[in-house]
């Protein structure tokens, strides 16, 4: 099934990133290292998303040898919504044209119930989900 909502890839890496650190649910900080390496995102630019989520409000980092960063505030607060328009500048769908196209309705449309979807689903709910489709898969090693 093909997906009609195509985020960028700095969003998707960041939703990524605001998941891992749900599910390392850890009270100390989390390597940008470790991040990039469990999601497969490069490093540095896993540091410029993770800067704009911290200026956001979403994470909070700590320096020195034992730093790294930290979800700002309990996963169940923070939604999906809130970290795609962090990183997308507040929309959610496809831009409009600046009311010269007559699909900008639509599109208005269109960004207001992705938004409302995104805006419901919580970090902690899709670690929740995240952790119960693993338990129940059993690997099938029949020949």
């Amino acid at each position: 099934m093909s997906s009609l909502v195509n985020f960028s890839t700095k969003t998707e890496y960041a939703i990524r990133a605001v998941l891992d650190l749900t599910l390392e649910a850890r009270s100390e900080p989390v390597r940008i290292a470790d991040i990039a390496n469990r999601q497969r995102i490069p490093q540095k630019f896993l540091e410029t998303i993770l800067a704009e989520l911290k200026r956001d409000g979403i994470l909070e980092s700590r320096r020195g040898a034992e730093g790294g960063y930290l979800l700002a505030r309990s996963p169940d607060l923070i939604t999906v919504g809130q970290v795609v328009r962090t990183i997308e500048g507040g929309r959610t769908a496809r831009g409009s044209m600046g009311g010269q196209s007559p699909l900008d309705d639509l599109w208005r449309e269109v960004d207001s119930s992705i938004g409302a979807v995104l805006d419901r689903k919580s970090f902690a709910e899709l670690a929740r989900e995240w952790r119960e489709r693993q338990a129940s898969y059993v690997p099938n090693w029949e020949i």
